[in-house]
């Protein structure tokens, strides 16, 4: 993205510095100062706002206005063309509390970079766009969060739009692609239509891999098998897969990707139109290929590389499980070939049952914080903002709903389903799908984090896609802060769960801790099934600590029932803790007075 924020005075430049730290903002500017400070000029370039508009508008995705409504209104008022040409413009006001999205809501994402920058700034969005009164889908727009492609004039999409604000019924036809959204709030407002029913075309969209539809979202279903004379030039390729597509009415904005035989890894053709168009390839070893079923065998082709089929072989075996050939090969040949128009290709395609387009797609691991969302860091905010589907164990997802839109999805699963949560969110960002993967605390401590970067491991990294991991609050930090400071030295936090880790390694990291003289944090201390750990690691304890060691225990920190007390090391109330406890048991330095729970660092020592 390409952005620029432009402060109308001084009092502007601590907000465009802030700015200038997002994702969004590559350069900053003050239309006028006299008071610039040394050793910002580098950063902050002195600029007449006409000059820079007149210069950069064409060539930007979103500008931000630090100023008077008014005065950005005038500014791009000459330069204004067309939503579909024009960048996206946000206006706010210094503080960054009053953020304001006025072109661009659709089509350049600035009402959803608002509400990113609302999260980050902890502004308040001004938003006027129907969408969000009336609880509308963006039509002309929301494809994009779902990894598609839109084709259809923009006048046509146009009217879809203001027939919707008219309150006028809007039905789709859903051919092929994720079917998540209509499960969000705004989706459930569009009337879905059977794949055999007539359409609506006043009032229809559809969601399909074909090219003959007035309006239509394409997800990337399609996969190409491509066979090929050594050499084949690229024009040639070029040209045949573009007559297939058409005379077929495919629309190439469907295409997931190319798939052939790995004979052909040096195919200088192949490679630079996979490039060019930022699709991959995929290629097979031939007793791969020899064992998928197809209805056009060649037996040159299996005498000559081992295979009776590459092409649609290929594209059967990229397209995955429960997919079909949707077309059958076709050769292509020029018959007065020339060096431009060289060797022959042949061209089959599969139909997925899955999208495909990881470069869309993203993995953010959000760490929720021990409960309330006040808890929630700004860097979380904006993550969750840009996701359209948030996974993650019911309770955790209850307790950040008030901060999810209405064209948001979520999945919810089961306590003990960690490794299907983290497959369902690999596999939603291989379709393109910006995704949340919601743990509670940090993601990093006993989270999700960890199996999922296992997962992706495991995936090549030419086709992994974007993972980042978001850190919270934990409970033992909000614990801790609660009761004092008793985490001010030294400490490490140990999880007595031995469903995934041995008891005896657990043991041997509590007697390490010991040894140390460690503050030691106890997460998962005790269930219903696992009613004997706690007591054998305070045992194990009370061997090497005075039995008046200070501990507390704190049960649902960050939420509504939370509570917090004292007690001695030798008279622990086991039958009260549960699951939902954090205990934090001090060192031998580690003091209780006026219940401020403390540990010394040795500052007053010296």
């Amino acid at each position: 993205m390409e952005g620029i924020a432009i402060g109308f005075s001084d009092s502007s430049q601590e907000i465009l510095k802030r700015l200038r730290k997002t994702e969004f903002i590559g350069e900053i500017y003050v239309a006028s100062s006299n008071l610039l400070k040394e050793k910002d000029k580098n950063s902050i370039k002195l600029i007449k706002a006409k000059k820079i508009l007149r210069e950069k508008w064409g060539k930007l995705d979103l500008i931000i206005f630090v100023g008077s409504l008014g005065a950005s209104i005038r500014l791009i008022n000459p330069f204004i063309t067309s939503k579909e040409k024009d960048p996206g413009v946000i206006v706010m006001d210094k503080k960054g509390s009053k953020i304001l999205p006025i072109i661009g809501a659709h089509q350049s994402n600035t009402q959803n970079i608002a509400f990113q920058l609302s999260n980050l700034l902890g502004g308040e969005v001004i938003e006027t766009n129907n969408s969000v009164d009336q609880n509308y889908i963006d039509l002309d727009s929301f494809g994009k969060k779902w990894g598609w492609q839109r084709s259809g004039d923009s006048k046509d999409w146009s009217k879809l739009v203001i027939k919707q604000s008219n309150n006028q019924e809007i039905f789709c036809k859903q051919l092929s692609g994720n079917t998540l959204w209509q499960r969000s709030e705004s989706g459930g407002n569009i009337i879905q239509l059977p794949k055999t029913k007539p359409d609506q075309t006043k009032s229809t969209f559809h969601i399909s891999i074909y090219s003959d539809h007035r309006n239509t979202w394409h997800p990337s279903t399609l996969w190409i098998g491509i066979g090929c004379e050594r050499n084949t030039s690229k024009k040639l390729i070029e040209k045949s897969l573009n007559s297939f597509l058409v005379s077929n009415k495919l629309s190439s904005l469907s295409i997931a990707g190319f798939a052939t035989v790995d004979l052909k890894k040096d195919e200088k053709a192949i490679l630079e139109i996979s490039k060019e168009n930022n699709l991959p390839v995929r290629f097979f070893k031939p007793d791969e290929l020899s064992k998928i079923k197809i209805p056009n065998p060649s037996k040159i082709v299996l005498n000559e590389i081992g295979t009776p089929s590459v092409a649609e072989a290929a594209c059967l075996l990229a397209a995955g499980k429960n997919s079909k050939l949707l077309k059958e090969k076709k050769v292509f040949k020029n018959p007065n070939s020339t060096k431009r128009l060289s060797g022959a290709v042949t061209i089959a395609v599969a139909l997925s049952q899955n999208q495909y387009s990881p470069s869309l797609g993203e993995i953010h691991i959000v760490g929720s914080g021990p409960g309330d969302i006040s808890y929630l860091t700004n860097d979380a905010r904006k993550a969750l903002s840009k996701c359209s589907v948030w996974i993650g164990y019911k309770m955790y997802l209850d307790l950040i709903e008030p901060l999810r839109s209405k064209d948001q999805v979520f999945i919810e699963s089961k306590l003990t389903e960690e490794r299907q949560r983290c497959k369902k969110a690999i596999k939603l960002a291989e379709e393109g799908i910006k995704v949340a993967l919601i743990s509670s605390g940090d993601a990093g401590f006993y989270g999700m984090a960890g199996l999922l970067l296992e997962l992706i491991q495991k995936i090549n990294k030419e086709f992994r896609p974007y993972f980042e991991v978001h850190p919270g609050i934990s409970s033992m930090q909000l614990a801790a802060s609660l009761s004092g400071a008793p985490l001010m030295n030294d400490f490490c936090a140990i999880n007595l769960s031995d469903k995934l880790t041995p008891w005896l390694s657990i043991e041997k990291r509590i007697e390490g801790a010991l040894l140390g003289d460690f503050v030691i944090a106890i997460f998962n201390p005790q269930s219903l099934e696992r009613n004997w750990q706690l007591k054998k690691a305070i045992d194990l304890c009370l061997k090497s600590r005075n039995g008046n060691t200070p501990v507390l225990i704190a049960r649902q920190v960050g939420r509504q029932n939370q509570s917090k007390n004292f007690f001695k090391l030798d008279s622990i109330p086991l039958k009260d803790i549960d699951m939902l406890s954090i205990i934090i048991i001090g060192n031998t330095k580690t003091t209780l007075v006026d219940e401020i729970f403390l540990t010394p660092r040795g500052y007053l020592s010296k």
